[in-house]
């Protein structure tokens, strides 16, 4: 996790000074504040990545001294296919075209996302993720 979070400060740090430079030299305001956004979306996930790897057990990638063998093993679950991320991205876009077509257009968006997630959950709590192997 720390690699993850040094990466992460790192770009956040990057996209600030860009930021801060960019409003200096050209005096425009949105860009500079985009850009200022950005170091943000850099910052938070980052940040949280830093607060957790200091209060968890060092994954084998944040060791200096692991060897192959300490990552072998079983490898969490993935989760099998489903239609549940797509029906929530649909329902993502719907609201989109609710600020297009209207408000009532939020409706089914909200509908179809809140389906979307209690569908999710459900199939989650039912175990469809499959357990692999290092091997195979």
């Amino acid at each position: 996790m720390k690699v993850e979070a040094k990466l992460l400060i790192y770009l956040g740090v990057f996209f600030g000074a860009m930021g801060i430079v960019y409003w200096l030299w050209s005096g425009e305001n949105a860009g500079g504040m985009m850009l200022v956004a950005s170091a943000l979306l850099g910052f938070l996930p980052g940040g949280y990545y830093l607060w957790w790897s200091n209060r968890m057990v060092q994954r084998p990638s944040d060791r200096e001294d692991a060897t192959i063998a300490d990552g072998a093993g079983v490898i969490e679950t993935f989760p099998g296919s489903s239609i549940w991320p797509f029906t929530l991205g649909c329902g993502a876009f719907f609201v989109g075209l609710s600020l297009v077509f209207g408000v009532w257009f939020a409706v089914p968006a909200f509908a179809l996302i809140v389906w979307a997630m209690l569908g999710a959950v459900t199939e989650s709590r039912r175990g469809g993720g499959h357990t692999h192997n290092a091997n195979g």
